[in-house]
């Protein structure tokens, strides 16, 4: 035997590997609509950028009949390579080896990439497809996971985090994705639950499927767990690429620029007809992102979540800002439990990776009824100030129509921290609405009138006339400026540039202790 002979057994072991659970269950994955692990990779990196870590890895366990049992690679494909020229660190479970369920080796394989994610600065990417833990294993696989959580945990904030569902996840399995910033879904082929139908039926009595239990549509819309939904495992590999073109590398870079060469005055007559005059009349808050932001640069988070604000990042003259949108369209705009949980971790996301936040308000106030205030909307609700208060990076606000009571004060206005507050001349900025202001302060004149709804429309105006402006709030310096509409995006652009080099420093401690 030769170095020759070494070299062919080199190749020979690696491609063992490579095959993961054999061309069965290749098959098998194939006939789900699902792609393997390796095929996953190739598709969200650069076309040869992959390099593999850990191929030859294998477990220990010898209970159970496991001495016997090869799980090639271990069940999981870990690595790094590029996405459009710059550095990420993957792992891909692969649900041919032992259902990708996880164990002692395993998690270690993972753990590995983190830690170099973090000590490189750069984002780390799991493409996750496990039946949760092995339970061959024992409670080694149970150590595993908690690994990895301790370093979603401790690497929050440092390196960008994404999790992508390829398949189905269970237990232990969806706890490291609820960590990470962003979690991406695929339509019917991946869920997550904590547990399965068969384990709920058991328990409860309740009869229900993976797929109504955990799947895409269900933690999109309902419970908010997921924030992109996608109908292949192609599409959704390309949305994660998309998306970390908006973002930085690690905490201590910028977003990444592009240059705009278009020929623009950055007017836009278009704004001064975006949104009705009448302040009850709704509209869709998307017609004021599209004409600010540059063309088709907006790309939208948790779409159909908490309808009633707007999130996503977009670019403004090449530059990342990350965007905080009130939508009248559903419920007037009023901010809810789940729009403030949406909002408050977005808001804390982009100052975690220093991306400018641009608010647009338009906000009727918190919503009422017994729901909401048993449900927490206190708590909730204080989130968003929290958030908004310990950002440092740059914070804009521009009052589109109403800004009444604590939501107000809650959406970045000047008290807690926004940098500049601009308002249209439309803008109402008042405790309420002039209807509800009226009946309070007016009550025993209108009641006392010899035409109450003569009056109580006189009041309104009168109320309307005195508080509900931006004049007052201007002429306090809550309000930095009464712009035209249509000097909307100029306004942004001139104060984006002002505050390219902010910086700004909060009281020495360990962690402030947010209203969970």
């Amino acid at each position: 035997m030769d170095i020759y002979d070494k070299i062919n057994e080199l190749y020979d072991r690696r491609r063992e590997v490579e095959m993961g659970g054999g061309d069965d269950r290749i098959q098998k994955q194939h006939e789900k609509g699902k792609l393997t692990a390796r095929e996953r990779i190739d598709l969200l990196l650069d076309k040869g950028t992959f390099v593999e870590t850990d191929p030859f890895i294998e477990h220990r366990c010898s209970d159970f009949g496991m001495a016997d049992q090869k799980g090639p690679g271990e069940g999981v494909v870990t690595g790094y390579g590029k996405i459009n020229g710059r550095l990420v660190f993957v792992f891909s479970q692969d649900f041919t080896v032992f259902g990708g369920a996880l164990g002692e080796m395993h998690a270690k394989k993972i753990a590995k990439i983190m830690d170099l994610a973090a000590q490189n600065g750069a984002p780390i990417i799991g493409l996750n497809d496990s039946g949760g833990a092995r339970i061959q294993e024992g409670v080694l696989s149970l150590d595993g996971y908690g690994h990895i959580f301790y370093r979603n945990s401790i690497y929050s904030g440092v390196v960008p985090q994404i999790s992508v569902i390829m398949g189905p996840c269970a237990g232990g399995a969806v706890y490291s994705p609820a960590i990470t910033d962003f979690v991406f879904m695929v339509n019917k082929t991946s869920q997550m639950f904590i547990t399965g139908p068969k384990v709920i039926e058991t328990v409860t009595g309740e009869k229900i499927s993976a797929e109504d239990l955990g799947g895409s549509k269900v933690h999109n819309t309902i419970s908010g767990n997921a924030h992109f939904h996608a109908e292949s495992e192609e599409q959704v590999l390309n949305d994660v690429r998309t998306l970390l073109s908006y973002l930085p590398q690690n905490n201590e870079e910028k977003p990444p620029a592009i240059e705009y060469n278009e020929e623009d005055d950055d007017y836009r007559p278009d704004l001064a007809d975006a949104i009705p005059f009448d302040a009850v009349r709704p509209y869709d808050v998307r017609v004021v992102i599209e004409q600010v932001v540059d063309k088709d640069s907006f790309m939208e988070i948790q779409a159909g979540f908490a309808k009633n604000i707007v999130i996503g990042f977009a670019r403004i003259r090449g530059q990342v800002v990350g965007l905080v949108c009130n939508q009248p369209k559903v419920m007037a705009g009023g901010l809810d439990i789940d729009s403030s949980d949406k909002a408050a971790r977005f808001i804390r996301f982009c100052d975690c990776f220093n991306i400018p936040i641009i608010t647009f308000e338009d906000v009727t106030g918190f919503f009422p009824g017994v729901k909401q205030e048993h449900g927490g909307i206190i708590r909730h609700g204080a989130k968003i100030l929290y958030a908004y208060s310990e950002a440092t990076v740059p914070k804009l606000t521009v009052i589109l129509r109403k800004a009444y009571g604590g939501a107000y004060v809650a959406l970045n206005s000047k008290a807690i921290g926004a940098d500049i507050v601009y308002a249209w001349p439309n803008a109402e900025i008042a405790v309420m609405g002039p209807q509800g202001a009226a009946n309070i302060i007016f009550a025993r004149e209108i009641n006392e009138s010899e035409n109450p709804e003569a009056k109580r429309q006189e009041k309104i105006d009168e109320y309307r006339d005195k508080f509900a402006n931006p004049y007052v709030a201007a002429s306090r310096g809550m309000v930095d400026d009464v712009i035209d509409p249509r000097m909307t995006r100029i306004k942004i652009i001139q104060a984006l540039e002002m505050l390219r080099n902010k910086k700004d420093s909060r009281p020495n401690k360990k962690h402030g202790n947010i209203p969970l």
